[in-house]
């Protein structure tokens, strides 16, 4: 849960880019040849992206099983209310037959 700032989310997010930014600064201003810098950059690139697939899939099941709880929250409640209201109902109709006898 957020509460002001910056998620967690957001702050490794910005480590990532910044690392990702750096490292391709790196490359570039080193002295080197043309392909082993594309080289570089290609494996840095690829690596970012694995990181980022897996940074995602991670969020996708945490999100998914948030959604599966907050069902079974709902569904929990929605059985409570509704017994609630069925006992509200007969203690209703027993207060309702007293008085009418009476």
């Amino acid at each position: 849960m957020r509460e002001e700032g910056y998620g967690s989310a957001s702050i490794l997010l910005s480590f990532l880019l910044g690392g990702v930014v750096g490292a391709g600064l790196a490359l570039l201003l080193a002295p080197q040849a043309g392909t082993e810098t594309r080289r570089k950059i290609k494996d840095l690139a690829d690596e970012v992206r694995e990181k980022t697939n897996d940074y995602i899939s991670q969020t996708k099941e945490k999100v998914a099983g948030a959604v599966d709880d907050g069902k079974g929250y709902y569904e929990e409640k929605k059985s409570l209310i509704k017994s609630a209201v069925e006992a509200g109902k007969e203690a209703y109709e027993k207060e309702k037959e007293k008085y009418a006898k009476g």
